[in-house]
């Protein structure tokens, strides 16, 4: 920070006064200028009989407020029916008050923003969000069937927590709850909401998350249209749904959240599943299975009962029988082609032996005739083989005699014949 004229920089042995550190502030501070602000006005001052109004000015979306000074005629022209919780936009220019050290607003003009420019913003900040994706269906997450644990934000003692609870445990008497009481509007409601929001979606027993509110004024339901709170909802692991005012209630929670409920009580229809439903479905589905069962079994009993009137069933032993007789008959077949063949192969047999015997040189002997042989065994076929005098040996067919050849006599080949 540097130094006015005549007054050199701070150092240990030469400190500045306070009041010089004041004075530099408040120059600091008056560097800003006149500049348009806008908040929710928290706090209105009223002295009787003075002309100076004092209002608190606070931040929709954050738990900051910063006081602000007029004159009770400026208020009076932009702004005379001013009630707390309001939003105004102001023309102000800070103020260092260095005898008491605090920082304030001095304006000179203030407007009341009305219901028109209140929705004419929220269809602006409606558009700039599902621009950014924070209404896209596509990243809704589906709460679990049966959340072991619900995180609950909603007013002290309201209706909305007392239509959420009573209708869940109605529902399922088993249901847990996870309460967070906040404000649920004026100034305060959305710092104190996105805390709740940031503890339960911390918290890894919460599966899933409400906020709840009951009816009331356009006015009364923008915290729950605040940008602050739609982005903290989409940041949110756990599933949060909805529940604000009535079914005609649409602030821009209701698009960011994973499920828009139309009111608290349907909130908890959609959180929790009714006991005595469910045990009406499982009966119906148990008598459905048990049908399905018994036509099963009815139908396979049938079948049976088809399969064992059927004569192989009936009389298992008819297929034995017949397979039996088919045997029978084929062992017959068989023993008459054995037979056939056999006698077959015996006839030819007697035949061949016949034929063999007819050609056998045994029977040629026995009608006479004689194999001669020299005495080197070598039968005589001519007589031009031997001489007169040659020992000679003769086969005939019950034995052999020795001869001597005496003389031998050549037949022409004509007489042979």
């Amino acid at each position: 920070m540097g130094s006015d004229a005549g007054v050199t920089r701070s150092t240990p042995e030469e400190p500045w006064p306070v009041r010089v550190v004041s004075q530099k502030i408040g120059a600091w501070i008056a560097r800003l200028g006149w500049v348009w602000v806008d908040g929710q006005v928290a706090q209105v001052s009223r002295r009787p009989g003075a002309s100076t109004v004092f209002l608190t000015l606070r931040d929709p979306s954050a738990d900051l407020s910063l006081t602000v000074t007029t004159n009770r005629d400026v208020l009076d022209a932009g702004a005379p029916q001013l009630r707390e919780g309001a939003r105004v936009v102001l023309h102000a220019k800070p103020h260092f008050y260095a005898a008491r050290g605090t920082l304030s607003l001095r304006a000179d003009e203030i407007r009341q923003v009305g219901l028109g420019e209140l929705l004419a913003r929220l269809e602006k900040l409606k558009k700039l969000l599902a621009a950014e994706g924070l209404f896209d269906p596509r990243r809704k997450r589906r709460p679990p069937f049966l959340p072991h644990r619900i995180g609950l934000i909603t007013g002290r003692a309201s209706a909305a927590e007392r239509d959420v609870r009573t209708n869940a445990r109605r529902r399922w008497p088993a249901v847990a709850f996870r309460t967070v009481n906040v404000a649920v509007q004026g100034p305060s409601a959305v710092p104190q909401i996105v805390d709740a929001l940031r503890v339960l979606d911390a918290d890894p027993t919460i599966e899933v998350i409400v906020i709840a509110r009951g009816g009331g004024s356009i006015e009364d339901l923008l915290p729950f249209s605040d940008e602050a709170l739609c982005r903290a909802v989409f940041g949110c692991r756990t599933p949060v749904v909805s529940a604000i005012g009535h079914e005609t209630d649409a602030p821009l929670l209701d698009y960011v959240a994973d499920i828009r409920a139309s009111t608290p009580t349907d909130a908890a229809k959609r959180v929790v599943p009714d006991l005595a439903e469910e045990v009406r479905l499982i009966g119906q589905a148990r008598s459905r299975l048990e049908r399905a069962v018994r036509n099963l079994v009815d139908r396979e009993a049938h079948r049976l009962e088809l399969l064992r009137s059927r004569p192989v069933l009936a009389r298992p032993e008819v297929m034995i029988e017949q397979r039996a007789t088919d045997v029978s008959g084929l062992r017959h077949r068989a023993d008459r082609c054995l037979a056939h063949r056999l006698t077959a192969a015996e006839d030819d047999l007697r035949h061949t032996r016949a034929r063999l015997r007819a050609l056998s040189p045994a029977a040629t002997l026995d009608r006479g005739y004689a194999i001669v042989r020299r005495a080197d065994g070598k039968v005589v076929r001519a007589v031009s083989e031997v001489t007169a005098g040659d020992p000679v040996r003769v086969r005939l067919a019950d034995g052999e005699l020795s001869a001597t050849v005496d003389a031998g006599e050549h037949r022409p080949a004509t007489q042979r014949r």
